[in-house]
């Protein structure tokens, strides 16, 4: 990202407009401006001078951004996202391997880097992991040189987890309106299994539908 595009991005904050705004008039993915801004002091401690510094810092090292725990913006804004994403049900390591890679550089780490950055057994981060690829959030490819593998959270990511977890409700709605066969129609079980099934086979239809056309905006 140049430096011209972080003072726009910086504009568009103090403007009031969204990520997504942002991302439109710049013609990048929003998910490229909300990780921007979420590695450099959050939407209240953005500053493009800084990013910009600590971008180049960064590469000249070799090494991404470091986690963040010293009570700034973007040390706030991390707990937060932690805290809603645990409130969903995401466990909480799965939700700091999540945002650890969310928040790299290149959203991209190795099994050993996650480990060593939020000083957590390999075990656990496998644990975590494997979740968030069955779940489409993150990617797995393999270095064959090392062989080893890499965890990725490329522009895709949001894409493919509204399409998992839409398709496995579904899986689960079709075995409800296939259980209401053992029941009467028009008894109180039979007529909830009915309803709530062809409410939620509505909505993760709806869901797919709005995902495929609207994933032009992460390209």
């Amino acid at each position: 990202m140049t430096q011209r595009e972080r003072q726009h991005i910086a504009a568009g904050l103090t403007g009031g407009l969204s990520y997504a705004e942002i991302a439109r008039r710049l013609d990048r993915p929003t998910s490229t401006v909300s990780r921007e801004v979420a590695r450099n002091g959050g939407p209240g401690g953005y500053r493009p001078q800084q990013a910009h510094q600590a971008t180049v810092r960064r590469a000249r090292r070799g090494t991404p951004a470091p986690p963040r725990g010293d009570g700034s913006p973007g040390s706030a804004m991390e707990a937060e996202i932690l805290d809603l994403a645990v409130r969903t049900g995401l466990p909480k390591l799965t939700a700091r391997v999540h945002l650890d890679l969310l928040l790299a550089e290149d959203g991209r780490r190795t099994a050993a880097e996650l480990t060593s950055r939020l000083k957590v057994s390999p075990a656990s981060v496998s644990v975590a992991v494997n979740y968030l690829v069955e779940q489409g959030y993150v990617r797995r490819e393999r270095d064959p040189r090392r062989r080893r593998d890499i965890y990725v959270v490329d522009d895709e990511a949001w894409y493919r987890s509204v399409v998992i977890g839409a398709r496995q409700t579904l899986e689960t709605v079709r075995a409800a309106l296939a259980a209401k066969e053992t029941f009467a129609p028009d008894s109180a079980v039979g007529r909830r299994l009915t309803k709530g099934g062809v409410f939620l086979e509505r909505v993760c239809l709806d869901m797919l539908e709005s995902a495929e056309r609207s994933r032009h905006l992460l390209a």
